[in-house]
C-alpha cells in the first residue's frame, strides 16, 4: 500500500544547519540571495543537502553554494510556469461553465 508523507520544506534556518554541517559555513556572501530564494521558492532539505554536498575532491564551499543558488532559480521557475497553467486551466474551465450556463439559458428561453 502506497502512502503520502508530507515533508515540510526548508527554511533559511534550516539551510544554514546543513551549510554548517556539509560546508562547515556559518556565514557567506551568497548567504544572502539564497535566504531570498528559499523564502520565495519551495525546496526539500533533501535537495538542499544534494546540492550542498562537494562532488568531488575540488568542489569548494562556493561552488556548492553556486549550484543550490541555481537549483533554487530553477524552481522557482518551474514554479512560476505550473502556476501559470494552473491559471490558464482554471480560467479554460470558468469559460467552459460560463458557457454551459448561457447554453442552458438559452435552452430554457426557447422552451417557453
Amino acid at each position: 500500500m502506497d502512502k503520502h508523507i508530507e515533508l515540510s520544506y526548508c527554511s533559511f534556518e534550516g539551510f544554514k544547519v546543513l551549510a554548517k554541517n556539509y560546508l562547515r559555513l556559518e556565514n557567506h556572501q551568497m548567504f544572502d540571495k539564497i535566504e531570498s530564494l528559499i523564502g520565495e521558492t519551495k525546496i526539500t532539505p533533501a535537495d538542499v543537502a544534494e546540492n550542498l554536498m562537494p562532488k568531488s575532491s575540488l568542489d569548494d564551499p562556493e561552488k556548492c553554494l553556486c549550484n543550490l543558488i541555481q537549483a533554487l532559480e530553477e524552481a522557482k521557475e518551474e514554479a512560476e510556469i505550473a502556476a501559470a497553467a494552473e491559471e490558464a486551466k482554471k480560467r479554460d474551465e470558468d469559460s467552459k461553465e460560463i458557457e454551459a450556463i448561457k447554453e442552458e439559458e438559452a435552452e430554457t428561453v426557447a422552451g417557453q
